[in-house]
């Protein structure tokens, strides 16, 4: 266990420890808690000693990051002087880049304009087309209503007149 793991347990023994009457004393088992005083004590070297090397240790590592700082600072002007040299290559690239979609855009909208023309001739002629069908259709049923009541008129003639 940690040490603060072992100082959690001695705050919750002593948070659950049965209170004094009228006082602000409460009672607590001795044994539990010389137990996790002598755990703690007994896991404080290790911290120190972690803490010890680790401090030890800063100057090397401060050392170590100063050095990688210069160098990457040596890298981002070597990086910047390339990038600048390359400006105008790429503000060259860039209007030539701004041309072809200009260009591209232009295109596109003339190929649409002739997609919207052919498609609206396709339908004006399927239009045609199915108007002559419905007037077809509606002469066809003109037809064959006037057909029904001729039948229906000669299906009269034949039946015997009641009272007659």
């Amino acid at each position: 266990m940690e040490i603060h793991d072992k100082l959690a347990e001695l705050t919750r023994l002593v948070g659950e420890a049965r209170a004094m009457p009228m006082s602000a004393s409460c009672i607590v088992n001795r044994a539990e808690v010389i137990g996790l005083v002598a755990d703690i004590e007994r896991l404080l070297p290790q911290d120190l000693s972690r803490a010890q090397a680790v401090l030890s240790d800063r100057h090397e590592v401060v050392d170590l990051g100063r050095q990688e700082a210069e160098r990457l600072a040596a890298n981002a002007r070597a990086e910047q002087a390339r990038l600048v040299s390359d400006t105008a290559i790429a503000q060259e690239a860039t209007e030539e880049a701004t041309r072809i979609v200009a260009a591209a855009r232009e295109e596109a909208d003339a190929t649409r304009a002739e997609i919207d023309e052919y498609v609206d001739g396709k339908l004006a002629n399927f239009e045609v087309v199915l108007l002559k069908t419905m007037q077809a259709v509606t002469r066809g049923r003109e037809r064959m209503r006037g057909m029904r009541d001729e039948d229906a008129l000669a299906h009269l003639d034949d039946e015997p007149v009641p009272g007659g």
